[in-house]
C-alpha cells in the first residue's frame, strides 16, 4: 500500500491563507479531495495524510470532515493551540475522531526558541499522554530547538517535515546537515521526503540539485524512518505531482524492494496508524 504522507486541502480564503503570495498565485483556489484522487489513482498511491495549512481549530474540523467523506484520506494532522492552558479537554474531544493522528504548528514563522518555550512543551506533554504524533515544520536555524524538544520527550513521536527545509537554492549544506544528523540520532524522530522542489529554483531545478541533501537524509534516518510526501498542492508552483513523486522514487531506486516499500507507504502506515481503506481508491 503506497501512501502520500503529506498533502493539503483548503477552500481558498485570502485572509486565512495569507502565505499564498503573488508568486504562488496559482494556489489561490480551492483544492479538495476530488482534485487529488485522480492524481493518486494514476500514480499508484492508495492513501494520503491531510496536513493542516492554517492555525485554526476549524481547519482540523474541516480536514476531519474531508476524511470522513473520502476513504482515501486515511489520517489527519490537525492544529490545536498547544500553548493553551486548557488544551487537555480539547485533545480529549478531538481524539474521538478515529482518523485524527497528530498535530502541527507552523513553527517556521515563530521565534527560533518557540519549540522549547515552557507553554509549548506543556502542550507536547499533553500530546504524548493522548498518543498523538507531532509534525516538526521548521527552518534550519530552528533545528537546534527541534533537537532539544525531541530529546526532552523520548516517548513522543515526531516527524520532520520537508527534510528541515535546507537552503537548496543557495547550495548550502551546513549547518543543516550537522543538525539533521543530530536530530536523526533520536529514535523517536522520523522524516518526510517532501517539500524539496519548493526550496529549489521553481522553474529550473534539476534532480541533481537535491542529491547532496537526500544523501544526508538517507544516511541519517535510514529507510525505516523515512516517508514520501508530495506537499500537494503547494508543490505545483515548482512541479507536477508525478514528477515530484518520480524524484523521490528515483532517489531511493538503489535501495532494496522492502526498503522502497517502507518509504513509499509502510512507514507512514505505522507512524500515523493508517488502516487499509475499504477500497483502494474512492469510486
Amino acid at each position: 500500500m503506497n501512501v502520500d504522507a503529506h498533502q493539503h486541502f483548503w477552500r481558498y480564503d485570502p485572509v486565512e491563507l495569507d502565505w499564498i503570495d503573488d508568486a504562488r498565485a496559482l494556489l489561490r483556489r480551492d483544492f479538495l479531495p476530488e482534485d487529488l484522487v485522480p492524481l493518486l489513482r494514476v500514480n499508484g498511491i492508495d492513501a494520503c495524510v491531510a496536513v493542516e495549512a492554517r492555525a485554526s481549530v476549524a481547519e482540523t474540523e474541516f480536514l476531519l470532515a474531508q476524511a470522513e467523506r473520502h476513504a482515501i484520506v486515511s489520517a489527519v494532522v490537525g492544529w490545536a493551540d498547544l500553548r493553551a492552558p486548557g488544551i487537555e479537554p480539547e485533545l480529549e474531544r478531538l481524539r474521538e475522531h478515529r482518523k485524527l493522528a497528530g498535530f502541527r504548528h507552523n513553527a517556521q514563522f515563530e521565534a527560533d526558541d518557540f519549540l522549547v518555550s515552557p507553554e509549548f512543551m506543556r502542550g507536547i506533554a499533553a500530546l504524548e499522554r493522548f498518543g498523538f504524533s507531532y509534525d516538526l515544520l521548521v527552518f534550519p536555524p530552528q533545528l537546534p530547538a527541534a533537537i532539544a524538544l525531541a530529546r526532552a520527550f523520548p516517548a513522543q513521536r515526531f516527524v520532520l517535515d520537508h527534510i528541515g527545509k535546507p537552503e537548496i537554492r543557495a547550495r548550502r549544506l551546513e549547518p543543516w546537515a550537522t543538525h539533521v544528523r543530530e536530530l536523526a540520532r533520536l529514535p523517536n524522530v522520523s522524516c518526510k521526503l517532501s517539500g524539496l522542489v519548493t526550496e529549489a529554483y521553481w522553474t529550473r531545478w534539476q534532480p541533481a540539485d537535491f542529491r547532496p541533501y537526500l544523501d544526508v537524509i538517507l544516511e541519517a534516518f535510514g529507510a525505516s524512518r523515512l516517508m514520501f510526501g508530495s506537499d500537494w498542492p503547494v508543490c505545483l508552483v515548482a512541479t507536477t505531482y508525478a514528477r515530484g513523486l518520480g524524484l523521490v522514487r528515483d532517489s531511493i531506486a538503489e535501495l532494496s524492494a522492502s526498503e522502497q516499500a517502507a518509504i513509499l507507504g509502510g512507514n507512514a502506515i505505522e507512524f500515523y496508524g493508517i488502516g487499509v481503506p475499504p477500497a483502494a481508491l474512492d469510486r
